[in-house]
């Protein structure tokens, strides 16, 4: 058993076959899945996970050249909108617009979230 790190054998998995420039959707349990990409569900009830715990797992394991989220997160969802300040390269959009290109990711990694827009895109950089 590994001793750290992400121990969901199916995220972790997942995320070992991302490439650059791959796509990768953090969304609540309200966002709708796209149907084509490889989805991992780690909700396990209302707000657990949390989207934070998700967002900071998965950035401690991925390089992140760039993010998109809805622009309604600044509004409805402050707190969600604060962890998202600091990606790079993030780009706000209307969420119909976020919905529709997040059918190009290759993975949907859905959170237990609860909270309006707690949804972001993360395109896949390279370490070197």
């Amino acid at each position: 058993m590994k001793r750290s790190g992400i121990l969901n054998r199916h995220l972790a998995g997942a995320l070992a076959e991302l490439g650059h420039t791959d796509e990768v959707l953090v969304c609540d349990a309200g966002m709708p899945i796209p149907a084509g990409p490889r989805v991992v569900d780690l909700a396990f009830r209302a707000g657990v996970p949390s989207f934070a715990e998700v967002l900071d797992g998965l950035l401690e394991e991925l390089v992140v050249e760039g993010a998109v989220a809805a622009s309604e997160v600044r509004d409805a969802n402050p707190a969600a909108a604060a962890l998202l300040a600091g990606l790079p390269g993030l780009r706000l959009v209307p969420h119909e617009e976020l919905k529709l290109r997040s059918r190009d990711a290759r993975l949907v990694v859905r959170t237990g979230e609860a909270a309006p827009y707690a949804n972001v895109l993360l395109r896949c950089g390279v370490f070197f």
